[in-house]
């Protein structure tokens, strides 16, 4: 089990990311701190492998949390969890060693994400003495969620961007067919890129009933025009 602290002052976002991680098998919440003074404090004296880390908290920033844990030699990974968007705090996180940013309001299905590409790098480098280019590109790119190859079987990442950006453009639902028309796929591939999009959590079903005959089911992104899909950057706009 990866023992995890979970930093967040506010008492409702903390014992939601209490639960989300444990329900994600092979990680155990270790405490939640409050405040980064309580963290400090915690992780002096219980050993935690990875910290899920607000970064505006009452007495610290995150990012000065993150830079006195490693003046004092206590080298935790980090996943980020914040409403931060300004991209000067994500190279700011990423130069210090933050080992995933994730942008509220989330999904549990996003955190989960998050925590298995997390499970799967410590996997892989675990019990390695060393290891070649192919090795080292392969476990970063598991971490960081960008390779094609983390897809399902048939799936491009530009397609997959395409259709999130469309769905993204109807916060009141969008059905396959008018996504598949505007990217220029079949209806069917449209379909089963927004289904992953709801694995992923990045979208959800809403059906629309008519006067008669089935429903016509049609997709919502869950993180409004201006949000961000998991394993995907950020809008341009």
């Amino acid at each position: 089990m990866i023992p995890v602290l979970v930093v967040e002052d506010e008492e409702i976002a903390a014992e939601a990311n209490r639960r989300y991680v444990e329900r994600v098998g092979g990680f155990q919440v270790a405490g939640v701190a409050r405040s980064a003074g309580e963290a400090l404090r915690f992780l002096r004296e219980r050993r935690v492998e990875l910290i899920l880390l607000d970064l505006y908290l009452p007495d610290m920033h995150g990012l000065e949390l993150c830079r006195s844990l490693r003046a004092a030699g206590l080298l935790c990974d980090v996943i980020a969890v914040t409403s931060a968007r300004d991209l000067s705090v994500v190279r700011a996180a990423v130069s210090i060693g933050v080992s995933q940013y994730l942008i509220k309001p989330f999904t549990y299905a996003a955190l989960a994400e998050k925590l298995k590409r997390y499970a799967e790098f410590r996997a892989t480098m675990d019990g390695a003495a060393e290891a070649d280019q192919h090795a080292v590109d392969r476990a970063l790119a598991t971490l960081r969620g960008g390779a094609g190859a983390a897809l399902p079987k048939g799936m491009s990442l530009a397609t997959l961007e395409l259709i999130a950006a469309e769905l993204r453009k109807y916060p009141d639902g969008v059905s396959a067919q008018e996504v598949g028309a505007a990217v220029g796929v079949s209806r069917v591939t449209a379909r089963r890129y927004l289904e992953y999009l709801i694995e992923t959590g990045a979208a959800r079903r809403l059906p629309r009933y008519g006067s008669v005959g089935r429903p016509e089911l049609r997709y919502q992104p869950t993180t409004g025009r201006s949000g961000s899909v998991p394993g995907l950057p950020l809008d341009s706009e």
